[in-house]
């Protein structure tokens, strides 16, 4: 295999890696906080702004719209490395934050810049969502890579988790479910008031993140730590023709983006699917909250074992998804009560959906890091480029038929079960393979 650079084939690791994994891994927690800063607390901003089912339903569109040029920053990361990468990333999500911060008095004007901000930090997330497994391989030896995909992918989920925490807790609920001593004062002007300070500290947060990355956020160590991290790739071109051919790719990466896709838009308008079933918006919050944090432990929990012990990640992903084909089918039987007389409880609500979310959110850097060992030597950030633009085209076509049936949810419920099984069916039928891993442990011998 080409080598760019002379390097000891053993590698060499650096102290300063964490903290380049702590400020990209802050970068994605900022990005999903901001991401699903509204869908939690649909029911105040309805009141406040006047939004409607659609603009709530839109407001989380605008994520997977925002990979629409995910193939340019798959491109950039190619070709001028990480920094380049992730400054102009964190400069569009500062402009965003910004834009949803502009005091104007016109509701109509003040609900568009709300909406461009969220379009603007939409455009950050091809780089949050590819760009951990390059990171990992960049930075890391072979015996972390797992782990440190776990942290750098799980922490967007974390910030989107946060959300469901924050907005709630923060913002009266107009149907006096707020658990705040000020809720009897869930007035339109003082929940407006709520909304724009969480406006405003989010906007801080990421201006702070984009200052700490201006200032020291490095392409590359001045060593690899790892004989694949110096070996030669293949070109952009390449890499697309060879991903494209390759039938196994196709087939995890469908497993990868149906449910996950799935998921993702059904999480982000989560308090809108359980007020039917007259579920408060702080208990809404708080299943959400609960089921991504789970997923975030159990995933970094999964990686690390993955780390230990090598060669068995179709293993952990066939139990992820059938746990998650379980958990989504009883939630969805529980919404189902008049047909099902299964017990709707808040106790059941919360145990489902967390299951959900901690099998279905820890499968995500297993997924990563499956595509890289199957399709080396294709760049880590075009592979998972690849899969996660597919991951939001099916999270973008749900939302959109969202915007069109957005009174009745029985049908979203039941695409979450059909999705893992199916997902499910392709792991078993996958065959995987190492070639990375096996170029480490071969030629460092």
């Amino acid at each position: 295999v080409p080598v760019r650079r002379v390097a000891p084939l053993s590698g060499r690791v650096y102290g300063r890696r964490w903290l380049v994994l702590l400020l990209f891994s802050l970068l994605g927690f900022a990005q999903g906080l901001v991401w699903n800063s509204w869908g939690p607390i649909q029911n105040s901003a309805r009141l406040a702004f006047g939004f409607s089912s659609w603009d709530i339903a839109l407001l989380v569109f605008w994520g997977p719209i925002g990979f629409a040029p995910c193939f340019f920053f798959m491109w950039l990361m190619d070709k001028k490395g990480l920094r380049v990468t992730v400054l102009l990333t964190s400069s569009l999500m500062v402009l965003g934050a910004g834009l949803r911060c502009v005091p104007v008095s016109d509701l109509e004007i003040r609900k568009k810049l709300i909406h461009g901000g969220q379009l603007l930090n939409g455009l950050a997330g091809p780089t949050v969502m590819n760009a951990a497994p390059f990171l990992s391989t960049t930075w890391f030896s072979p015996d972390e890579r797992a782990t440190a995909t776990a942290i750098a992918s799980l922490l967007s989920y974390l910030g989107a988790a946060g959300a469901f925490l924050v907005g709630p807790l923060v913002v009266p609920s107009p149907n006096g479910t707020s658990h705040l001593p000020l809720a009897s004062q869930s007035n339109t002007e003082h929940i407006k008031d709520r909304i724009e300070a969480v406006l405003y500290a989010e906007f801080g947060m990421v201006s702070l993140i984009f200052s700490a990355a201006l200032a020291y956020f490095p392409s590359r160590p001045p060593f690899p730590p790892s004989v694949a991290a110096a070996s030669q790739r293949l070109s952009y071109r390449r890499s697309f023709c060879r991903l494209l051919s390759n039938f196994r790719f196709l087939m995890i990466a469908l497993a990868y983006a149906i449910p996950l896709g799935v998921f993702s838009g059904w999480s982000g308008v989560l308090d809108l699917i359980l007020t039917p079933v007259h579920v408060s918006q702080v208990d809404a919050g708080w299943i959400g909250f609960w089921s991504i944090v789970g997923g975030c432990v159990v995933g970094i929990a999964m990686a690390r074992f993955a780390d230990f012990i090598r060669g068995m990640l179709k293993f952990i992903l066939l139990l992820l998804l059938s746990g998650a084909t379980l958990a989504s089918t009883w939630f969805t039987l529980t919404c189902l009560t008049s047909v099902t007389h299964l017990p709707l409880t808040t106790a059941t609500l919360y145990t489902s959906c967390i299951l959900l979310g901690i099998f279905l959110n820890s499968s995500v850097p297993i997924f990563f890091e499956l595509f890289v060992e199957t399709v080396y030597p294709v760049p880590e950030g075009i592979t998972c480029g690849v899969v996660t633009f597919l991951s939001n085209v099916f999270m973008g076509v749900l939302l959109f038929f969202l915007t069109f049936y957005h009174t009745e949810f029985s049908w979203f419920n039941w695409c979450l079960p059909g999705s893992c099984l199916l997902s499910l069916l392709l792991i078993l039928c996958f065959r995987e393979s190492y070639d990375r891993l096996y170029l480490d442990v071969v030629v460092s011998v």
